[in-house]
């Protein structure tokens, strides 16, 4: 089982989830997605996924279940194999570029979301790297 070195897991899932699971939570997320997310930290710095349990308001940016607001049963967040990542040394547009460039410096990375502003990456059984944007339309990068 993977856990990552950079994030505890009440950074990855939401309060009621930790509050059932504790520990058992990182069970629930891909080691995929959980590789990619400490290779990210060690390349661009600091990140913030969720961070509810130190007193903000982002508790949907990692798993999602049923009952989250943005909750959809094909999403990758609801297998724990999508982030939604704040990075709080670089700007995401960097970030998001620097990715597609470099694919085999994130080899595991398969999708990637435009057009927000945050950076989406996800770990979905696809031809890498697919970027697509909120609206649903999908293209090949």
């Amino acid at each position: 089982m993977y856990q990552c070195r950079h994030f505890i897991i009440q950074e990855l899932v939401p309060p009621h989830v930790y509050e059932t699971r504790k520990d058992l939570s990182w069970h629930l997320l891909d080691a995929r997605a959980l590789r990619m997310l400490d290779a990210l930290r060690d390349h661009f710095g600091r990140i913030v996924v969720n961070d509810w349990s130190t007193g903000g308001n982002r508790k949907w940016s990692g798993l999602r279940t049923h009952g989250c607001p943005h909750y959809s049963e094909y999403s990758q967040h609801t297998y724990g194999r999508a982030f939604d990542s704040i990075f709080l040394d670089t700007d995401t547009d960097t970030v998001r570029n620097y990715v597609l460039l470099h694919k085999s410096e994130f080899p595991e990375i398969t999708a990637v979301e435009k057009g927000v502003p945050w950076f989406h990456f996800d770990v979905r059984n696809c031809v890498p790297i697919k970027l697509f944007n909120p609206t649903g339309s999908v293209n090949n990068a």
